[in-house]
């Protein structure tokens, strides 16, 4: 009886892990999979930011936590795992158990790695199952307060006269403010500067202290300091003026069309986590980015929720899918390459 017993409780283990081995195979490489979703979830959830707190993408992870884990009847905690333009953070949950509980809060960046470093460690599209887009946030050009351009266009002609001594700030390599940086030295036809930082707060506060000229931000992360005056705006990156700062042109308006560009959020699970749970976070991000509180919130720092279509993981995937194809060219043609 007893060998019975066991033969047969072998048997159900081993066809267990086959069935989950089978889940992850179909849904890709990644974490172990096999998370139980009936009872999901049953523990406090991780949402992981690659970036620096008191970034853009911290402060959106942070305006949906609560929300979401109302939804979700569990606790939400948000960590911070910094470095290399978001790639050490994506990487540990790329290898992390694919059973829910470590989720990660990504932007454009995850669209752009793979062009910008040789050594990535990771697939997009093979090692995440995407959960649904966040929202999408116009990018800022922003100087210290007493920089001598007053002007967008007073801008252009500066760097193009100055290109040897301006300092143009970023968050590192692959960061939001990178990428903005890279499209303006292009669309003027200038080399500046540098300034590469451990994320955008730290990028920001030099800015403020006057250590460095300019930078690209998002609305996310500069519409206090701009209506505070502890900087010097210039324009907005996208195609409509944003309404929370109606007096900020676009590029477009001040003679720059080529330099568009927004910074667009989403959320991922490792690949292999089942189905269900998948459905069960994107439900939770839709009822969060419904939240007037989120709503109101978002508002005030210059951007929107998506519509609850794209707060899916179908939508999102289609998103990450067309924008690895644009910034492989961009980033090809800017000759850029990360360590």
């Amino acid at each position: 009886m007893r060998t019975t017993s066991r033969h047969r409780s072998l048997t159900r283990m081993v066809a267990a892990i086959g069935a989950v081995s089978l889940v992850a195979a179909c849904s890709g490489t990644g974490g172990t999979g096999g998370g139980d979703a009936t009872s999901y979830p049953d523990k406090n959830i991780t949402i992981v930011v690659p970036f620096s707190a008191g970034g853009p993408t911290d402060t959106v992870t942070r305006m949906l936590a609560e929300p979401m884990a109302k939804k979700l009847g569990a606790k939400i905690v948000v960590q911070n795992v910094e470095g290399a333009g978001g790639t050490i953070g994506a990487g540990e949950v790329a290898r992390a158990d694919a059973d829910g509980y470590t989720v990660l809060m990504h932007h454009i960046g995850m669209s752009t790695a793979p062009a910008l470093y040789k050594k990535l460690g990771y697939e997009p599209t093979k090692d995440f199952e995407p959960v649904g887009l966040v929202t999408e946030v116009p990018m800022t050009v922003v100087a210290r307060k007493d920089f001598a351009p007053a002007t967008f266009q007073d801008l252009v002609t500066h760097v193009k006269a100055n290109a040897n001594r301006v300092t143009l700030a970023n968050a590192g390599i692959g960061a939001a403010s990178h990428l903005c940086g890279l499209l303006f030295q292009d669309a003027v036809g200038v080399k500046l500067q540098e300034v590469p930082y451990e994320g955008t707060g730290p990028a920001l506060t030099d800015l403020v202290g006057g250590q460095v000229d300019f930078m690209c931000d998002q609305t996310t992360n500069t519409s206090g300091q701009i209506s505070s005056g502890k900087v010097k705006a210039y324009a907005v990156t996208t195609p409509e003026r944003v309404k929370s700062l109606p007096d900020l042109p676009t590029t477009a308006e001040s003679g720059l069309p080529q330099l568009q560009v927004s910074v667009w959020h989403g959320l991922y699970v490792p690949a292999g986590t089942p189905q269900e749970i998948v459905q069960k976070l994107s439900d939770a991000l839709k009822a969060a980015l419904a939240d007037q509180g989120v709503i109101d919130q978002m508002a005030k720092l210059g951007t929107t929720p998506v519509q609850a279509a794209d707060a899916t993981p179908q939508a999102h995937r289609a998103h990450l899918e067309e924008q690895l194809g644009t910034w492989a060219k961009i980033i090809a043609d800017a000759g850029v390459e990360a360590s």
